[in-house]
């Protein structure tokens, strides 16, 4: 069958992607730049189609708390929201790491603090994979820089939120959720059945079983010998992760004097700087992390005896730049530039930066 090609904005591919992976629901709340998701999963009607339940929650808080309830019973679930909404859904996914519970969330993010601006950011790096929630617990978080990945993620989320019993995010932003390109939408999966869920997994609370008391889903624990030997297993676990889960993309690396390390938007615009530096006998290459929880520290920490410098670009003000340094153990010189308020920078911009490290 020949691939179906369609333009649509970012948000619209993930609404799409959702539907098509045999998600079993949907719990939000409208916020800019994020409301298409929502929108466009309303207007597809997909309880008519797959079964799949669609609803608009009264508050972010009781969306992100929907979601825990249909994870414990081993659903795919998911919510989305942007940047201050995110800020509330916090507790309820600390909840869900500590419960070691699956479920996708989506941050197409804004500029803040605060309420701040409808214009996009990338300011929630530190929320996101530093933990904003309370406790020593992970993210698994993907980037992408396309609607093509925007798309894709969803599914990529969905598995590895499953393989791994934990809590995955889709880290994007106003512009990538804005644009409108072309993508391809993955095929129909169905969704699980109650005893495909039970045999995958038994730890699910689906009512009471024959001769069994019904699985008690929570991350309370009171005894703190019992607690500790929880967040113990939770490290294991994110180790596991950090070990296999890495994902990034190099662009012109293999003889790059200098690097550009960007994620989402702000890649994309760092590619074209790159393409510009090139024309200009600047030998530069774009190192963009696809993960950024786990981040690519290994592999980046191999430039640091090939590059004489790094810029970082993010739409904050020096955030990722931090987990940069870290991994080329300061061995040379990496600097940071970044737009703020909602304004995005032109390449040429970047360019002059990077300039700045010769």
């Amino acid at each position: 069958m020949a691939e179906e090609v369609k333009l649509m904005k970012g948000n619209e591919a993930i609404a799409h992607a959702a539907i098509r992976y045999g998600t079993d629901g949907y719990f939000g709340y409208p916020i800019t730049p994020q409301s298409e998701i929502m929108e466009t999963l309303m207007e597809e009607k997909p309880w008519e189609t797959t079964g799949m339940v669609v609803l608009q929650a009264e508050s972010e808080v009781a969306a992100i708390n929907m979601v825990y309830g249909g994870a414990a019973c081993g659903k795919r679930v998911m919510t989305s929201s942007s940047s201050p909404g995110v800020s509330l859904k916090q507790e309820g996914i600390s909840y869900m790491a500590g419960a070691e519970l699956p479920g996708l969330i989506v941050n197409v993010m804004r500029g803040g603090p605060g309420l701040g601006t409808i214009q996009p950011s990338q300011a929630d790096y530190f929320q996101t994979v530093k933990g904003g929630g309370h406790g020593d617990y992970r993210l698994i978080t993907l980037a992408p820089a396309s609607v093509q990945e925007m798309a894709d993620h969803v599914a990529l989320g969905f598995d590895l939120s499953f393989k791994y019993n934990n809590p995955a995010m889709i880290l994007t932003d106003g512009v990538i959720g804005q644009m409108m390109e072309k993508v391809v939408l993955p095929e129909f999966r169905p969704r699980k059945t109650e005893e495909e869920i039970r045999a995958e997994q038994p730890w699910a609370t689906l009512g009471k079983l024959k001769n069994r008391k019904p699985n008690i889903i929570t991350s309370l624990e009171l005894d703190s010998s019992i607690m500790e030997q929880n967040n113990i297993r939770f490290q294991t676990k994110y180790k596991t992760i950090e070990a296999n889960e890495v994902l990034y993309e190099e662009i012109q690396c293999e003889d790059a004097d200098y690097l550009i390390v960007a994620f989402g938007s702000a890649a994309r615009i760092s590619q074209k700087a790159i393409d510009i530096a090139r024309k200009e006998g600047i030998k530069a290459g774009l190192f963009r992390p696809i993960t950024l929880w786990p981040f690519p520290a290994k592999r980046l920490n191999e430039y640091k005896d090939k590059v004489k410098g790094i810029l970082t670009v993010e739409l904050n003000a020096g955030q990722m730049v931090e987990d940069v340094r870290l991994a080329v153990e300061c061995k040379i010189p990496v600097n940071h530039y970044g737009r703020l308020g909602g304004i995005v920078p032109a390449p040429r911009e970047v360019l002059n930066e990077l300039k700045e490290l010769k």
